[in-house]
Parts: structure tokens; C-alpha cells; sequence
């Protein structure tokens, strides 16, 4: 029978298969010979050991469409990255780490922001302004009110997406209202440190039967930071997506926007072209990338 894992805790693996429900399977030793780990979203082919229990093995692996490191799953379509508006204030550097992150794997990213209600709206046409002027969808919800939770159902319909982002910020939340029979464990916020405490601890792919055939959501852990292993300083201009249309007008080639004469994109940041939030963000990663480069 063929399935997608759903969710893979030490060494068993979830399977769903079309109108047969869960099976607990384990991977034939054919992929640790291979050095292949199963991960969560994969499409699998199962053997069935015991129908009554619900109980297999893995015995195929199918290509994937595509992997993610951090989170761990495959096969995405879109990922929707949630960040609260304000309890906790949003860490803009943070999201933007995801987004090149997103930009290097080639995932379409929708962005949302959750508890508007707890925002000035001056806030949430800032939040939007910002990134919208760099292509990105913005969404803005709140799981009190369910204001703007039908344009996330919207964004969802027929794709397999991935919600990520800190703890704290309404994700499991989220997913308990798009599917009840999920029962995520909700948590609140440390008085003491004002940050998410994590409920989420594995990726859990979840069917969405109310928004129709092939709706999967991904639930990952949260986190709290995130670094890059494999991008140089100088290739971090290519994924900041706002920098394209003035780049090619640089005085330079390979331009990289910091120190560089007649740069457009420095320019454009002086007209108010370029959010100044984000170029010092860009900076910021930058010079951490750069500094490791030189140990």
C-alpha cells in the first residue's frame, strides 16, 4: 500500500494511507545501508505485517520533491512562517533568516502575523509594508477574534504546507482550529521570560479533510534561532529578493551592497526603496558570515 508519514518518533513511522487510516511501521535496513532516513512527508511504500494492529514496514522510499534540513520533513509545497505581532514582539531577524532560508531551498513563503488584536494598526501597516514591497504574501490573524483565519484556509487549499516559526506565537493553536482531532497541547508564555515554551517537539504532518484532497499541514517544533552552514557573505545578497531590480545597475559587478561606490541598492535604501529594517538585518548577517569566514 502506499502512505505519507505522517510523524516519526525513535525509530517508528506514522503512516497514512488514503481511507485505511495510520500504520506503525518501522524502515527495512535496506535504507540505513543506503544512509537513508525516512522523514516526515515522504511518500512511502508499505508492507502490511499485522491489518488488525495497523502495523508495517517501509519498503520504498519515492523521490522527493524536495527536503528541508531545519525542519526536518519533505516534500513541501509552500511553507507559512507565523510570527506574533507583539507578546512576543516579532524578531525581525529572525524571520528573516527563515525567508533566506525558504529562498535557498526554492519554497514559496507566506507570512503571517498573529494577535493582530493586541496591535495598533499603524503596527500592522508597517509589518506589511516591509515585507509585501519585497513580494512576500503578508497575512495578519488572530486565534481570539478568528479574524483573517479564512484567508489562511484560502492559502492552504489542495498544497502541503509547513507552519513554523518561534514557540509561542499561536501555531499549535492554529492547527487545532483548522483540525480539531489534532489536540495539540497549547502553550502560553513565561511570565518571567516572555517567550514561547515548546510544545511542539517532532514534525507532524496533519490531512485537512474540510479543505479537500491533497491539504496536508506540517506542525514543527519552534525555535528560537537559526544559522547558516553553507552560504557565503558574498551570496547573501541573492536572497534578499528586493535587491534584484537594482542591483544590475551597480557600478560594480558582484556588488555585494556594503562598502562599494555608486551601489543602486544603497541608493534605494536612501529613497526609502528598500526597508530600512531588513538592510540592517542584511548587514547584521552579513558581517556574521563574513567574521566566519575568516576562522
Amino acid at each position: 500500500m502506499q502512505g505519507k508519514i505522517e510523524k516519526g518518533i525513535a525509530g517508528f513511522y506514522y503512516v497514512h494511507v488514503p481511507k485505511k487510516g495510520i500504520y506503525e511501521c518501522k524502515a527495512k535496513g535496506v535504507f540505513r545501508n543506503r544512509k537513508v532516513k525516512p522523514l516526515v512527508g515522504d511518500d512511502v511504500e508499505i508492507a502490511v505485517l499485522d491489518q488488525e494492529n495497523r502495523i508495517g514496514n517501509i519498503m520504498e522510499l519515492y523521490p522527493r520533491k524536495n527536503t528541508l534540513i531545519r525542519p526536518a520533513v519533505a516534500n513541501i509545497d509552500q511553507a507559512l512562517v507565523i510570527f506574533a505581532v507583539t507578546d512576543p514582539l516579532p524578531n525581525l531577524n529572525l524571520l528573516d533568516r527563515f525567508l533566506i532560508m525558504m529562498e535557498q531551498q526554492k519554497v514559496d513563503t507566506i507570512i503571517c502575523f498573529n494577535k493582530q488584536d493586541l496591535a495598533e494598526q499603524e503596527q500592522l501597516e508597517k509589518l506589511k509594508d516591509c515585507y509585501a514591497a519585497c513580494g512576500y504574501p503578508v497575512l495578519f490573524s488572530s486565534n481570539s477574534t478568528l479574524d483573517g483565519m479564512d484567508q489562511i484556509k484560502e492559502v492552504l487549499v489542495g498544497k502541503t504546507t509547513v507552519l513554523a516559526g518561534p514557540s509561542g506565537v499561536g501555531k499549535s493553536s492554529l492547527l487545532n482550529w483548522l483540525n480539531p482531532k489534532a489536540n495539540m497541547e497549547v502553550g502560553g508564555i513565561s511570565e518571567k521570560i516572555r517567550r514561547g515554551k515548546h510544545t511542539t517537539r517532532h514534525s507532524e504532518l496533519f490531512y485537512i479533510e474540510e479543505l479537500g484532497k491533497n491539504t496536508y499541514v506540517f506542525d514543527t517544533p519552534g525555535f528560537t534561532s537559526l544559522y547558516f552552514t553553507d552560504l557565503e557573505a558574498e551570496q547573501l545578497k541573492d536572497y534578499f529578493v528586493e535587491f534584484r531590480q537594482y542591483e544590475e545597475n551597480c557600478r560594480f559587478k558582484g556588488c555585494v551592497h556594503v562598502r562599494e561606490p555608486d551601489c543602486r541598492v544603497k541608493q534605494a535604501l536612501e529613497e526609502g526603496k528598500i526597508s530600512s529594517s531588513r538592510y540592517k538585518n542584511y548587514m547584521e548577517l552579513y558581517q556574521e558570515l563574513y567574521e566566519k569566514k575568516k576562522y
